[in-house]
């Protein structure tokens, strides 16, 4: 296997909302995302296990470089006391492009906000696939549109 079929893509964004506020709906309220980020996601349901759950599936409906996506992803990991949570995707439309695609959100508490650390690890299908530079920026623009209603809430 190449080694540049292999990628991890990094981000942090700062938001004005608590780190707790950020991994409590990501974790237990996906669902409300839609409702608050809808230029974003368009739904999200639960199809196997519950919400909050490591090894639940969740269905994701999502707008992406100016078309509607799929997604169906698994809870592979929770830590509440590093608010991380990991999604690993099984089906949809990233797994056109990639072998494997792992989605890792950690929320660090910093002053009354937090930074919200991204990380994208992914397997290629082919040299020709591009890196998801657009996915990550995907999730910046969320966890910035997503800070508001936290903040408010």
């Amino acid at each position: 296997m190449s080694s540049s079929l292999v990628g991890k893509l990094e981000t942090d964004v700062e938001i004005k909302a608590p780190a707790s506020k950020f991994h409590e709906i990501f974790r237990h309220k996906p669902h409300h995302i839609s409702n608050v980020s809808s230029d974003f996601i368009q739904g999200c349901e639960l199809h196997e296990g519950e919400w909050g759950t490591v090894g639940s599936v969740i269905y994701w409906k999502y707008f992406h470089d100016g078309k509607p996506r799929v997604a169906k992803e698994l809870v592979e990991a929770i830590d509440d006391e590093n608010n991380s949570i990991t999604f690993k995707i099984l089906e949809g439309d990233l797994m056109e492009h990639y072998k494997s695609f792992k989605a890792t959100l950690k929320c660090i508490p910093k002053g009354e906000g937090s930074v919200i650390h991204w990380t994208l690890e992914y397997e290629k299908l082919h040299d020709e696939i591009i890196d998801p530079h657009t996915m990550i920026q995907f999730a910046s623009d969320l966890s910035k549109d997503l800070q508001k209603s936290l903040v408010e809430a």
